[in-house]
């Protein structure tokens, strides 16, 4: 029972960690394009390609720790934090990154174009997506955890 208790806590604190990240990054990017200053927004998109592995590890961190937490075979509540969790990781790897390192090189080289604001109403619509799967997630382990009434599909 210990080592579940400390799986459990890892669990929790990479969900935070991974949570609190997308969510810095987000505010960052809108505060440096709210000011309109390029120097702003090229920082922003440094400081988050240079905060992308600590992401990268909490979102890798929280996944593992909810695979080996579900254990054999999940349903309800579970399952549905599993296939968020795939989610996440694709969102996060096939569009968040990507959109990271090029909007981090587009800002570097002062190219803030239509091709950057497209990418980065794609960012954010991503990043949006991905903050609506942690609140999920964030739910169904409160009701897992007996913090909030279960529904039917448990």
């Amino acid at each position: 029972m210990e080592r579940r208790n400390r799986l459990l806590a890892l669990h929790r604190l990479a969900d935070v960690a991974a949570f609190a990240t997308i969510v810095f990054f987000m505010v960052r990017t809108a505060l440096a394009e709210a000011s309109g200053d390029l120097a702003e927004i090229a920082a922003a998109k440094a400081t988050i390609v240079v905060l992308l592995p600590l992401l990268i590890v909490a979102a890798i961190a929280a996944g593992v720790s909810g695979r080996r937490l579900a254990a054999g075979r999940p349903a309800g509540h579970t399952a549905g934090k599993l296939f968020r969790m795939k989610l996440i990781g694709a969102n996060g790897l096939l569009v968040l990154v990507p959109a990271a390192l090029f909007l981090d090189h587009a800002a570097g080289l002062a190219e803030i174009d239509v091709g950057f604001a497209v990418v980065q109403a794609i960012e954010f619509i991503a990043g949006a997506a991905n903050i609506v799967l942690f609140a999920m997630q964030t739910r169904d382990g409160l009701r897992l955890a007996g913090r909030l009434p279960r529904t039917p599909i448990d």
